[in-house]
């Protein structure tokens, strides 16, 4: 059977691909990886003798074309993906092709720069009686999005927002959470490179987004986290789920009753 294996390298650092990713990786005859975006530490994992071909220039058909060629060969191929191939990966155009040629894949998932994110600022992105979604997007550029998804629309659910590819758009993220709703001292955090030894983190609110990307010169790969759960004193207030409340009963713990 011909398959190619898709894995997910992690939003950076090296030691956040999956104990599984890194075994496929070591085991790989040809290693493909977006050399922009996935560590050169990480690709050194590759045997010796391995292939390494960077595709950051490489357009859609020459990558399904080298991997076919690979395939068709007898080659393991691995193509390493940056944070977890099921955002943003563009995974499926490649495989449409490859299915052509009758080439099958298995993904393996990896990290993705959003919970990386919300590590890097110690962040719970659900908080109980505060928001229980998060709401994975995009502001619009030059790629569209369908019109039910718009910012304006999905922020209109007031949950957590984290905003994938949208750096250069923050005038657009300001003006269409306003629209929703959100109040300007909304919390936003801005995570760039998340994971990477040059990480940057910007603590900042809605009305000031903008401003605060460009005194940081934050342009590109960065994450955008808004919402309350964002709040960098949400410690001193008292939110909690029921599940450690003493007296929530469960299948592995009977609540305690008061005499409230």
């Amino acid at each position: 059977m011909k398959k190619i294996w898709i894995i997910g390298a992690g939003p950076g650092d090296p030691d956040l691909i999956t104990v599984k990713g890194l075994k496929l990786l070591k085991e790989a005859d040809v290693v493909m990886y977006t050399d922009s975006l996935v560590s050169e530490t990480l690709v050194a994992e590759a045997k010796a003798s391995a292939e390494i071909i960077r595709t950051a220039g490489m357009h859609l058909e020459e990558m399904v074309e080298t991997i076919v060629d690979r395939i068709d060969a007898g080659k393991m191929v691995v193509r390493l993906h940056t944070g977890d191939p099921a955002m943003y990966g563009a995974t499926m155009e490649q495989v449409a092709l490859l299915k052509q040629h009758g080439i099958t894949y298995e993904v393996i998932p990896g990290v993705s720069s959003v919970f990386a994110s919300a590590a890097a600022v110690g962040a719970e992105l659900t908080i109980p009686d505060l928001t229980q979604t998060l709401i994975l997007t995009r502001a619009e550029g030059r790629t569209p999005v369908p019109e039910r998804e718009r910012l304006q629309e999905l922020a209109k659910h007031h949950c957590t927002i984290a905003m994938f590819l949208s750096a250069t758009l923050t005038k657009k993220i300001m003006k269409e959470l306003q629209l929703a709703g959100w109040a300007d001292n909304t919390p936003v955090a801005v995570v760039q490179r998340a994971s990477w030894p040059d990480q940057k983190i910007v603590r900042t609110t809605l009305i000031e987004l903008d401003e605060a990307m460009r005194v940081n010169g934050i342009r590109k790969h960065a994450m955008i986290l808004a919402g309350w759960a964002l709040d960098p004193n949400i410690h001193e207030k008292e939110y909690r789920s029921r599940l450690y409340d003493k007296t929530f009963t469960h299948g592995f713990r009977k609540g305690v009753k008061t005499n409230d």
